[in-house]
């Protein structure tokens, strides 16, 4: 089963390409991990072209779309899971969406991701690398971590502990996605994390326009 992987949830873009086995076994093919910022919409497409030609594919041959739900900022989110949408639906495969979080470190961990205003995502797993608390979005001194602690090292000195630097991987997100490629009538709408209102808002107040 041939799959790409995408995520736009955090100001790194990661554009994948991988094999999995009927057993389960990833192979990454080919990886972009892209600082994009805000610019998740003039880079995404550059960097799916890219995987898919170092990996001597084409689009027509993808199986599936794995895409990050976020957590993450409204604009760069829809970017990710609007592509993955529009792709999977060209060539009639499944599109399977997953936390972005489980997607970066494996096992007992506590993730933590930037989410601005001086604030992080972050979600805690177990020894099995399920999720045992989160997707949430706090501030750093009021969140107590579990196990080790990955993602932007950043915030370290907040949090308190050491943060182990850590990403969104290609192989991450298709070990997220497990079930849902073993099974993919189970998976739900692509539905993104946003966790909290968008900065933009409108305005609750008018200005009168007088004229002469």
């Amino acid at each position: 089963m041939l799959v790409l992987a995408l995520d736009t949830a955090t100001p790194t873009l990661v554009a994948g390409l991988a094999r999995r086995s009927p057993e389960g076994t990833v192979e990454v093919l080919a990886e972009r991990a892209v600082p994009s910022g805000n610019r998740h919409a003039e880079l995404l497409t550059i960097a799916v072209a890219e995987v898919l030609a170092e990996a001597g594919t084409t689009v027509a041959a993808l199986d599936a779309v794995v895409t990050g739900l976020g957590p993450g900022p409204f604009t760069g989110l829809r970017v990710g899971v609007v592509t993955a949408a529009a792709l999977a639906d060209a060539r009639g495969v499944p599109a399977l969406g997953v936390c972005s979080l489980d997607a970066v470190g494996s096992g007992a961990r506590t993730v933590v991701t930037d989410a601005r205003r001086k604030e992080v995502y972050w979600a805690a797993y177990g020894a099995d690398g399920v999720r045992t608390g989160g997707p949430g979005v706090a501030r750093p001194e009021e969140l107590t971590a579990e196990g080790p602690v990955v993602g932007d090292p950043r915030f370290a000195e907040r949090l308190g502990v050491e943060v182990a630097p850590a990403e969104v991987t290609t192989a991450g997100m298709l070990r997220a996605a497990a079930a849902q490629l073993a099974d993919p009538s189970s998976a739900g709408p692509l539905v993104p994390l946003y966790l909290r209102r968008p900065d933009a808002v409108p305005p609750t107040s008018f200005k009168p326009v007088t004229t002469t």
